[in-house]
């Protein structure tokens, strides 16, 4: 084996493969990394640790195809300190040596005979804008559970009916989705499957802007998705379906709804939370024109703000953990958002107020249910 290539590419070609690398690998050669080469001037990088796989492909100058399996996490330290010349890669015996300007690595080849047979993904579901994707993930996996004993709300619920794709996280407490268009490679395709939250935002964040993100999903009965784009790609096996009908709970009679302006609510919110205390909820009462925003930590510190907002309905006080509040308006990208309430001990919505209130196709399709605390005086 033996290929030149720039070292730009190959450093985030390593790092993308090196993302799914376990930390403590039930076997040896899932530390390593597959290094391959084709004739035809493909380079391909990958990792797996038999749950996630990750591919990356860049061009290379190739003198000899071939292919070996180095210490993985080794090769992503030393590519990223190269100097910023391009890399000669080969194979000496037992060693892959990496040579850049006056630099040169060796790292010892492990069993390539042992590594285990990358999974292939399903077929093409359909594809859709990179950016789109990246921001609806990322919109949602605030909400996504830590608790691994419960390991369906770990996960991005994907739901697809024809040109309509919707993605959901929820810990329990609160239900984050998003609502987006894509193009199916078939117009009457629907699936609906629960991806692991972290190996998704990542792979949306690292996916080249700009690029298109193409899903290969073979629907509801498949154990496995691929998501590729930009010469990346990864797969990873599927969590169990099960998952709570969240579109009906976004769905409500609100008894108050309140418009206000997004920024300086995210700030004010912010600064109350500087007293808070662990546990320690965020009070808001709404009145016509106004909101006051309050926070205590016992009687050593307190917090209190107005802003103005727009009020329909009754008067209302509610509470919440700073930190969901704040998440939730961390998914919203217009200048104005509203809070709609159907009282102190029931699910608020928030939602992004398009700035084309009247265009039906302004709306942003997020929606963000959480629960308040409470309030016990």
């Amino acid at each position: 084996m033996e290929f030149r290539v720039d070292r730009q590419r190959l450093a985030e070609a390593v790092a993308w493969a090196a993302r799914t690398l376990p930390s403590r690998p039930a076997l040896p050669v899932l530390a390593g990394m597959l290094i391959e080469v084709t004739g035809d001037g493909e380079l391909t990088l990958a990792g797996f640790d038999y749950e996630v796989s990750a591919h990356s492909r860049v061009e290379a100058d190739v003198a000899e195809p071939g292919r070996a399996l180095v210490p993985g996490r080794l090769l992503a330290e030393i590519v990223r300190n190269l100097p910023a010349q391009p890399v000669e890669v080969f194979t000496k015996a037992s060693e892959v040596v990496l040579r850049c300007g006056p630099a040169e690595f060796g790292l010892l080849t492990m069993p390539v005979e042992d590594y285990p047979t990358l999974p292939e993904p399903p077929a093409r579901a359909g594809t859709v804008p990179g950016d789109l994707f990246a921001a609806a993930v990322a919109q949602v996996v605030p909400a996504a559970g830590r608790d691994d004993t419960l390991p369906m709300l770990t996960g991005v619920r994907i739901d697809i009916e024809g040109d309509t794709m919707w993605l959901a996280c929820t810990d329990r407490y609160r239900i984050a989705a998003r609502e987006l268009t894509w193009s199916p490679s078939d117009p009457a395709f629907t699936a609906g499957v629960v991806v692991p939250a972290r190996t998704l935002a990542d792979t949306a964040k690292a996916i080249r802007p700009g690029a298109e993100v193409a899903i290969d999903l073979a629907g509801t009965a498949d154990t496995l998705i691929g998501v590729s784009g930009g010469g990346r790609s990864m797969t990873s096996r599927l969590l169990d379906d099960q998952y709570i009908n969240y579109r009906s709970r976004l769905a409500g009679t609100w008894a108050s709804i309140a418009e206000i302006d997004t920024a300086p609510f995210v700030e004010a919110l912010k600064r109350a939370a500087l007293v808070t205390e662990r546990g320690t909820p965020i009070r808001l009462s709404f009145t016509a024109g106004e909101v006051r925003i309050s926070a205590a930590s016992g009687d050593s510190a307190r917090a209190n703000e107005s802003l103005a907002v727009d009020l329909t309905g009754d008067d209302v006080e509610v509470a919440f953990s700073p930190q969901y509040l704040l998440d939730g308006l961390a998914g919203i990208d217009t200048p104005r958002t509203r809070l709609e309430c159907a009282g102190p001990t029931k699910a608020s919505l928030l939602t992004a107020i398009p700035e084309e209130e009247d265009s039906e196709a302004a709306d942003t399709g997020y929606r963000y249910l959480v629960m308040p605390v409470r309030l016990t005086s």
